[in-house]
């Protein structure tokens, strides 16, 4: 049997993130990582950095496949970032939330909002973020043109 996929374009915005700079806002970015079984996780996308915000609405969406009847654990995960280099050891860890991209969260709900956590177990009182799934529709059409000659009666 075929595997049923389509496009999924998610939107995400927080509100009330912590500020780890000194004297100013952070400068958040959001990454979405899936499972790839065993606790490892590989990166499928990331925002853009906003600088000097503690409620960013990210304008860069993030998309990936969705596997109809396929369990599809995510996580979402805000940093600030204050340096040019794209590994986020050094950057400062805000908040995630892990959910499912299924029918019975993420893509059903079509808005999802979720409190960040900052380590397993500890829920912050006013952070949370935002998810809005929206289905990709494909229309694109193909246009054939056949011709034969000699065909048999």
């Amino acid at each position: 049997m075929a595997d049923c996929v389509s496009k999924v374009e998610l939107t995400v915005s927080c509100s009330n993130l912590l500020d780890k700079d000194v004297g100013s806002k952070s400068d958040p970015l959001c990454v979405l990582l899936q499972s790839s079984g065993a606790d490892k996780w590989m990166e499928l996308g990331r925002t853009e950095r906003l600088k000097n915000t503690s409620d960013p609405s990210f304008s860069q969406r993030l998309r990936l496949d969705y596997h109809f009847e396929t369990v599809q654990n995510l996580k979402l995960g805000v940093y600030d970032i204050d340096n040019s280099t794209s590994d986020l050891g050094d950057d400062d860890y805000l908040g995630g939330v892990e959910s499912r991209l299924a029918r019975t969260e993420i893509v059903s709900s079509k808005t999802v909002t979720r409190p960040l956590q900052l380590k397993k177990g500890n829920l912050p009182a006013k952070e949370a973020l935002l998810v809005t799934a929206e289905e990709i529709k494909d229309n694109r059409a193909i246009v054939l043109e056949l011709e034969a000659k000699k065909l048999d009666k």
